[in-house]
C-alpha cells in the first residue's frame, strides 16, 4: 500500500482549526469484517463473538499483535491462533480468520476521502500484515483509495500498531500538523482513546452514513452528493 503525497499543499483548515483528517483502513473504508466473523463462528457452531473475544485477550502481544508487527511469519500465526483459541474452548487455524478480511471498499468513503484532500491533509493509519497471497478481488479498488492519502502509515512497515500512541505521531509529523488539528476515524474504540488523549476530535465509525455524517459536521462541507466542495468540480 505505498502512498505517500505529503508534500501536496490542500490551502485550507476547516472548522475550529482542523487541517487533517485521519482514516483507519479496514471496517472503515472498507466494509467491518465484523460481519463476516458472525457468519463464520454461525457456520461453525461458534460462541457470538468468540473470534473478537480472541483477539481481545493479551491484546499487545497475542498471534494477531505480532502478526500486524510483522513479528511473526503467517504459518507461525496460523498455529499461534489456533493455539490461543484452543485455550478458550474452540480451535481456530488462523489463516481462515485472515480470509474474512478481504472487505470492499465502501464507495462513499472513497468519495469523501477524494474530496477532503483537495481542502485539507488526509491519512490512514492501518494496523495490517505482510501477505504472501495473490492480489485479492478488491485490490485494485483497495488501491486506488490508498493512492488519495497524503500519507500512509502500515503497522506491517513500521513495527508499530494502534493503539500504540507513537504511530499516531508518526502521522501527524508526516503530515506536519499538531494532533489538536486533526479528526481521527477508527470502528475500534481502543484505538480511539490514545487519539483523543493526543488531542484529536475522534469519530467511532459504525457505519459509513453515521461517520460521514458527523465527519461533515465537523467539517463544515458536504461529503457525498451534488453539494460537495466547487473545487471537485474543476
Amino acid at each position: 500500500m505505498p502512498s505517500d503525497r505529503s508534500n501536496g499543499k490542500p490551502q485550507d483548515t476547516g472548522p475550529d482549526g482542523i487541517a487533517a483528517v485521519i482514516w483507519d483502513f479496514g471496517g472503515v473504508i472498507t466494509e467491518s469484517p465484523f460481519e463476516a466473523f458472525e457468519r463464520y463462528e454461525a457456520e461453525r457452531g461458534l460462541p457470538p463473538g468468540f473470534l473478537r473475544s480472541v483477539n481481545a485477550r493479551d491484546p499487545h502481544t497475542n498471534a494477531w499483535a505480532r502478526l500486524e508487527r510483522s513479528e511473526c511469519t503467517l504459518d507461525a500465526f496460523d498455529a499461534a491462533f489456533a493455539d490461543e483459541s484452543a485455550a478458550l474452548g474452540h480451535r481456530v487455524p488462523g489463516l481462515e480468520v485472515l480470509a474474512l478480511l478481504d472487505g470492499a471498499v465502501r464507495p462513499p468513503m472513497a468519495e469523501a476521502v477524494r474530496r477532503i484532500g483537495r481542502r485539507l491533509k488526509t491519512g490512514c493509519i492501518t494496523n495490517n500484515f505482510r501477505a504472501d497471497a495473490g492480489r485479492s478481488p478488491n485490490a485494485d479498488a483497495k488501491d486506488a483509495v490508498i493512492a488519495s492519502f497524503h500519507h500512509v502509515i502500515e503497522s506491517a512497515k513500521v513495527g508499530l500498531r494502534k493503539p500504540d500512541p507513537r504511530i499516531y505521531l508518526m502521522m501527524t509529523d508526516a503530515l506536519g500538523v499538531a494532533p489538536a488539528q486533526c479528526v481521527f476515524l477508527d470502528d475500534l474504540g481502543v484505538n480511539l482513546k490514545p487519539a483523543r488523549d493526543l488531542g484529536m476530535r475522534t469519530i467511532k465509525v459504525q457505519g459509513a452514513d453515521q461517520a460521514l455524517r458527523e465527519l461533515g459536521a465537523l467539517l463544515g462541507f458536504a461529503l457525498s452528493g451534488p453539494n460537495g466542495d466547487e473545487r471537485d468540480a474543476q
